[in-house]
Parts: C-alpha cells; structure tokens; sequence
C-alpha cells in the first residue's frame, strides 16, 4: 500500500545529490537536527559522487545530455563484498582465475533471480581504466550483455578501502557504453579527488553497482537497512527541491537506523534547518534495489592471466605490485 513502481522515464528523471562525507558523527537527537547536526554541502556545480570517508556531502543536480550524474555511497571505506561464492556470470562466462573471496556485495540481487552484475564488469572497468592511463587503445566490446541499466561505479584504494571516486547515474545506460564511460568519470573526474594516476593502480578496488526495482513508497520509513537504497526529493527552508541518495550499502555499513539515515541525507541534501518529524513526513521517498560486483586489482590481474584476450585488451599484462 502506499507504495508506486518506478518505471520508464519516471527512473530516467531521477536526479540525486551526493552522498558521501567527511566523517559524520551521529550523537544528535532525532528532532533537533539529525545526526551530529552534520553540516550540509553545497550545491556543486559538475559531477555527482558517490561515496566518502564516514559521512556527507553536497547535493549536485547535474545533467549529462539525458543523464543525471549522481552519487550515493558514503560509507567508512570498508568494503561491501561478502564471503559468498561468486555468482553464476551471465552471457556463459566462465569465473575460472577468480578468487573465492570476489563475490556480490551485500544487498545484491533480489528474489533470488540470476545476477545481472559480473565479476567480468569490474575486470572491463579495470581495462578500460588501464588502457587509458597508458595510452593504449580502448579495449573492444566486452562480451557480457549490454541491456541498459542505472549505475554506479566505485574505485576504493590501499589496505583501509579508502573512497577514490564514486560517480553514477539513475538514467538507465547500456552497460557496454556506460560502464566505460563512468569507469573514467569516476576516476578521473570525481572533483572531491584529483585524478587516478598509473602508481595507483595496484591498490585499487572497482565496484560496480546496477539499480533495479525502483518502488515510489508514501511512507519515509517504508524501505529496509541494508536491501534498499533511497533517493529521496524535499524543499529546504528556501523552498528550493533537492534530492540526495544512499546506495543500499551505506545504512548498513555506518550502523544507522532509518531516521539517521534520512536526517543524514537531508544535511547531505543541503537542509540546514532543524529536523522535525513533521519535516521528515513531507519527503517524497523511492527505494531501489542493487546488484553490486567487487573487485581488486590483485583478482584483476589473475583473472586477465587466465583469460587475457577476453574483453579484446591486446596490451602487455600490467605489472602487478604488492601493496605499498
């Protein structure tokens, strides 16, 4: 009840504002302004982002042609992916190389159907990323498939899984082009970090998250810690609409509840004043669901040893190096 199916152009609309932070406390009480009475960001002119340190940020509204670019992680930099097997890989791709400990982060996947989101997504990511820090040509079409899908990609870096870059978009893209797109936006053009550089690489984790099951609710508490991520729009003080998203993972890994996470996104979203219950009550809320795959470059560099001419990359194998 109360409760919408997103589809179509509704999802393509959809536009969110940042959402990582730079360590939010949450000692606030509920009414009185949130967790912390974190500050709010900004309104930043370019990219949205998805992720930070432990925290907030600003809530940018950015259009890309038809694309609204956005971010939404925002935890403490550990990592989403779980001690499950890999799933199955769509398109008769074989996981062979692997390491047991890649598998689909928390959250991924739901009712059980097959996994859309591949460990061969990050592995084209990395390629991509590769061949443009070293000039090579753009590794060909990557096999698995390219139906169209919102999505987000996230580079973590060294042993803590620092946030490196975190860009997406709610405006659903065929995977092929989209993830090569956002692969190098993410990386090199997340204003909150300066560009990926060639001595980074061997540090580095890729996320890859596709959204699905977009739900309108009419209830703000209407959605699960850790299955679901929102957006959600409101008017601040000024009467101006803002918008702001959590990935599903980001509730979950800072230990919030329901109304510390949407006090967090309303102080990410801009909204300064205090917050009431009657405040939270006027917030329009959408749920989504996502499938999220997790890669290091260590698991990279062994799955391309055993299919190196997988994703059509013709480059030498890049040196792999321990940590540093």
């Amino acid at each position: 009840m109360g409760r919408k199916r997103c589809v179509g152009a509704d999802c393509s609309k959809m536009a969110a504002g940042c959402c990582g932070v730079k360590k939010q406390k949450l000692s606030g009480s509920p009414g009185s302004g949130g967790p912390g009475g974190v500050g709010a960001g900004n309104g930043v002119a370019g990219t949205g982002h998805c992720g930070s340190d432990l925290g907030i940020g600003s809530s940018s509204t950015v259009a890309a042609g038809n694309m609204n670019r956005v971010n939404g992680l925002g935890g403490p930099g550990g990592s989403s992916s779980s001690t499950n097997a890999l799933s199955p890989a769509p398109g008769g791709y074989n996981s062979t190389g692997l390491s047991p400990n890649l598998s689909p982060g928390s959250g991924s996947g739901s009712g059980g159907r097959k996994m859309v989101v591949s460990a061969e997504m990050c592995c084209f990511c990395f390629d991509v990323l590769y061949c443009h820090l070293y000039g090579y040509q753009p590794p060909r079409t990557p096999r698995f498939t390219n139906d169209p899908y919102p999505l987000f990609v996230t580079w973590k870096i060294g042993r803590d899984k620092r946030l490196r870059g975190c860009i997406g978009t709610f405006s659903a893209m065929n995977l092929h082009s989209g993830l090569r797109e956002y692969t190098l936006t993410s990386a090199l053009k997340d204003s909150r970090f300066p560009p990926m550089t060639r001595d980074e690489l061997p540090r580095l984790f890729c996320s890859v998250s596709l959204l699905t099951n977009f739900e309108d609710v009419g209830d703000y508490l209407d959605w699960e810690v850790g299955v679901h991520g929102i957006r959600i729009e409101f008017f601040n003080e000024k009467g101006s609409k803002r918008t702001a998203t959590y990935l599903p993972e980001v509730a979950k890994e800072q230990g919030w509840d329901h109304i510390q996470t949407i006090d967090s996104l309303l102080r990410k979203g801009g909204y300064k004043a205090p917050i009431t219950n009657d405040f939270r009550k006027t917030i329009k809320l959408t749920r989504y669901r996502s499938e999220k795959m997790t890669m290091s470059y260590a698991e990279y560099i062994g799955h391309r040893q055993h299919h190196h001419y997988q994703n059509g990359t013709g480059h030498p194998l890049p040196p792999y190096n321990h940590y540093s």
